[in-house]
């Protein structure tokens, strides 16, 4: 069994120094040191960070001067670590979480170890009281957040990413800034054959918010829904669940300044180009609704 070589990658936009010092430090705890870890300030300058906090392994930081949304920040942090060509799994945490256990590190080794075509292990999202919202479960309903398994989707606040899956796919959809592009990025690695599988026992502590929080939320919302499946649906679908997923917006949102945003949001998707479109096959989407999740809900 050969042992992958883990990074660990993070970008922040500078306004939670406390927050990611102490991230930092819980990286610094695991029993599993990573190889490198990759540290982007998204339109911000970075402070030194290797010495004041005792980080293991080689310790890169990027000042990028523009904000470039999560999955652009994502992608300097890959684009340093593939210079380096070194490394076999990146781990993705967001600033402002924590790893509460020191063997996540371990254990992610050893999954990818164990599975060759592994490409996403999704980790689980808790609050500080061991709480998992809904949404932050990778599979439709009120499903149990302890329940692990292989699943169509994972979160972006801690992951793990396959560097060979990477090579395959691509990296992350940085046009779409915020929103949807773990869908983009999981649904193009199903379509490569590659598995996606939720491991609840990796846990990341992270406070409980609302994706609503961010003043571009409804928009950029829909517009990368519409993105999505203009990039990676066959097109008999893409009526289908737009359709579906337009419903249960007017269903649930109670604001008409959101419902403004959100329609600006859909046109824009919809004049706008959307990027390659590649879309996934027909066996994929069989796959897809035969592990919980049809690609049209």
């Amino acid at each position: 069994m050969v042992e992958p070589k883990i990074a660990v990658a993070v970008v922040t936009m500078g306004n939670r120094p406390a927050e990611v010092d102490a991230l930092l430090e819980s990286v610094a705890k695991q029993d599993l040191a990573p190889a490198r870890i990759v540290i982007v300030g998204n339109g911000c300058r970075l402070p030194e960070f290797a010495r004041r906090l005792s980080l293991p392994g080689e310790v890169t930081t990027v000042d990028v001067p523009e904000n470039l949304g999560c999955p652009g920040g994502r992608n300097v942090a890959l684009a340093r670590l593939r210079e380096f060509g070194d490394i076999d799994v990146v781990v993705e945490l967001d600033d402002d979480g924590l790893l509460v256990d020191a063997d996540v590190l371990r254990r992610v080794r050893d999954l990818y170890a164990a599975e060759p075509r592994l490409g996403i292990v999704g980790f689980r999202i808790a609050d500080e009281h061991g709480e998992t919202q809904q949404r932050h479960v990778p599979r439709i309903g009120g499903s149990d957040p302890l329940r692990g398994g292989y699943v169509t989707g994972f979160l972006g606040g801690g992951h793990a990413l396959s560097t060979a899956m990477l090579a395959e796919t691509g990296d992350w959809p940085a046009e779409f800034f915020f929103a949807h592009e773990e869908t983009d990025l999981a649904w193009r690695a199903a379509d490569a054959g590659w598995r996606i599988r939720y491991c609840p026992e990796l846990l990341l502590q992270h406070p409980k918010t609302s994706p609503a929080r961010h003043a571009i939320y409804y928009r950029v919302n829909a517009r990368n829904r519409v993105w999505l499946v203009r990039r990676r649906l066959p097109l008999p679908l893409i009526p289908v669940h737009l359709g579906v997923w337009t419903l249960l917006t007017l269903a649930r949102t109670r604001s008409a300044a959101g419902l403004k945003a959100w329609f600006g949001g859909f046109v824009e998707g919809v004049r706008e180009p959307a990027g390659e479109r590649r879309p996934m096959r027909w066996r994929t989407v069989w796959r897809l609704t035969k592990l919980g999740r049809p690609p049209v809900i």
